[in-house]
């Protein structure tokens, strides 16, 4: 797991990374979608750094003694995990080093549109989690640079939501070339230009992991949505195909293992690290409330409505309104 160059083998080596506080204390995050009933299932949903998940921790890829306890294993698995995750990335920025080098030496730096980004974000030992599929911030945000001088001033930001449809419009239309009326998405090349939101602007963006405690990285499935300050989702716990596998004992494939249903919501103005989830807490029931209509409207125009799968239809209906 994260193969570098060795010559980036002593990179980081005496340095001690600081390590996330959800590492070691969850507070309120996450619910009996991903961590069980009464706890039951702590050990066998999310990949864990620890010895938390028995059949998917870290510390064995690491090659950690196994006979170290928690909480010193865990320091040791995270320790080496984060140095070869930065010794892999220090590699990317020396390979994006030598393009801009070459574009510079050429003199198209400034007359070429540079867009650095990712297919998503990854969890890096945040709620003792070491994997990606997951609609928390640290998964779902995607890194997105921009450099074009001609067109965008250098240092410019923005809150405006976009999400990996909205790539392909944006990159035609920066190239001039007309967006085809299928394709899904809205070119936000204006709001790269200016750097406020265009009139009309989506405020919100939908997110699912279809897939259900899949390729042992035991995520449920789960679907979403997210504004700028909240954060509404909905763990239903079921693979959307029968694929015929049993669980075995050791829980290390188990798509046919159903996880509890449950909701989970997140003020991210007052919550960034989304260690509080207020599902339940009635100050918040209203805009709950809104949160679900708007994402039935979002799951209907998208074509993710569940009426094929009957099973998970099921779950969705008689869980809604909890």
């Amino acid at each position: 797991m994260f193969e570098f160059n060795p010559k980036y083998k002593d990179y980081l080596e005496d340095v001690e990374i600081p390590e996330p506080a959800s590492l070691y204390y969850n507070a309120n995050n996450g619910s009996e979608g991903t961590y069980g009933v009464n706890h039951s299932l702590r050990d066998t949903i999310g990949s864990s750094v620890g010895h938390r998940n028995y059949t998917r921790d870290m510390g064995k890829h690491m090659k950690i003694d196994q006979n170290i306890p928690d909480p010193e294993y865990k320091h040791l698995a995270y320790q080496e995990y984060l140095k070869r995750y930065l010794r892999c990335v220090k590699g990317v920025d020396d390979n994006v080093k030598r393009l801009f080098d070459y574009l510079e030496k050429e003199g198209l730096m400034d007359n070429t549109i540079i867009i650095y980004t990712g297919d998503q974000g990854f969890m890096l030992g945040e709620h003792d989690y070491i994997d990606k599929r997951w609609m928390y911030e640290e998964a779902m945000r995607m890194p997105f640079l921009v450099r074009y001088p001609k067109m965008i001033d250098a240092g410019t930001r923005t809150d405006a939501i976009i999400n990996n449809t909205d790539f392909a419009p944006t990159i035609l239309d920066l190239a001039g070339v007309k967006v085809p009326e299928y394709m899904q998405g809205n070119s936000f090349k204006e709001i790269l230009k200016t750097g406020k939101e265009s009139a009309g602007w989506q405020q919100s963006t939908y997110y699912r992991y279809w897939m259900h405690m899949a390729h042992a990285h035991a995520n449920p499935a789960h679907f979403g949505i997210r504004t700028k300050r909240y954060k509404l989702i909905f763990f239903y716990g079921l693979d959307y195909v029968n694929r015929g596998v049993k669980a075995p004992k050791n829980r290390w494939s188990i798509t046919q293992f159903q996880t509890p249903a449950a909701w989970e919501f997140y003020d991210l103005e007052k919550d960034p690290k989304e260690m509080d989830n207020r599902y339940n807490d009635p100050q918040y029931a209203s805009i709950i409330q809104g949160l679900k209509k708007e994402l039935a409207e979002k799951r209907k125009e998208l074509n993710e409505e569940d009426g094929k799968y009957p099973e998970i239809e099921k779950i969705i209906v008689s869980n809604w309104n909890k």
